[in-house]
C-alpha cells in the first residue's frame, strides 16, 4: 500500500488582508496601466495580464510602461507618469 505525505505547513502567522485595489465596473473605460519591470518576458506576460483584463473588462484601456531595469526602483518621472494618466497599475515581473 502507499501512503502520501501532504508537505502543507500550518500558517505561522495571521493573513493581511491586502487593501490596495481598484474595483471597476463592467462598464468602465478607465486607464490602467501594465509596469514591466525589465526582466525577461516581464513584457510579455503583462500584454497576456492585459488581454484577459479586456476579455474581462472590454472597454478597459490599458498603457504599457516598463521600467527597464529590474534592479533599481522606477523613477519619479515613470512614477508621474503612470499617476497623471491611471486609475490603477499592475506591476509584475517575468523570468
Amino acid at each position: 500500500m502507499i501512503e502520501y505525505h501532504n508537505p502543507d505547513a500550518a500558517v505561522g502567522i495571521e493573513e493581511t488582508a491586502y487593501d490596495l485595489s481598484l474595483d471597476l465596473p463592467s462598464d468602465s473605460t478607465a486607464q490602467v496601466g501594465l509596469l514591466a519591470n525589465g526582466f525577461p518576458d516581464s513584457v510579455e506576460f503583462l500584454a497576456e495580464v492585459g488581454a484577459a483584463l479586456q476579455k474581462l473588462r472590454p472597454g478597459l484601456s490599458l498603457r504599457a510602461y516598463n521600467k527597464g531595469n529590474a534592479s533599481i526602483p522606477a523613477g519619479e518621472k515613470l512614477l508621474g507618469e503612470i499617476d497623471g494618466e491611471c486609475v490603477g497599475v499592475i506591476a509584475a515581473y517575468g523570468h
